[in-house]
């Protein structure tokens, strides 16, 4: 089972560098509303930890790498991203870790909703029960 999709970005250049455009709607599968990016994180950090009941996520490591562990309860995926040209979307409804960063990851996400902690899950085991109901 596909828990989340690779995307991979178009990316130009020339002698002076390269180039990435990501446009919501067109790129990610939903209107960009909100985006922000995570690091300074050590190695054996783990990020995330968390569903969400109404956000879907596009995560993309500009620099450096890390890991992306997504479940749904049952079925377990993980992702390296090693690339910024390539991208994890994440649906509604998964649980996500984010880990294994290198000394110079800096993780963007873009998210389809803006903040509203209420539509967090951070407790694993009422995640499960929601998913496996």
């Amino acid at each position: 089972m596909e828990l989340c999709r690779l995307l991979n970005f178009t990316e130009k250049g020339d002698e002076r560098g390269k180039l990435v455009i990501v446009e919501g709607n067109q790129d990610v599968p939903f209107e960009i509303k909100r985006l922000f990016y995570i690091y300074g994180s050590d190695h054996d950090v783990v990020r995330g930890k968390h569903a969400n009941r109404e956000s879907e996520f596009v995560l993309i490591n500009v620099s450096g790498t890390s890991k992306v562990m997504v479940t749904d309860g049952k079925n377990k995926q993980i992702v390296e991203l090693t690339k910024p040209r390539q991208g994890v979307y994440l649906p509604k409804m998964v649980w996500k870790e984010m880990y294994d960063f290198s000394p110079d990851s800096v993780l963007l996400v873009l998210a389809s909703t803006h903040y509203d902690g209420n539509e967090y899950i951070r407790d694993y085991n009422e995640f499960c029960k929601l998913e496996l109901s």
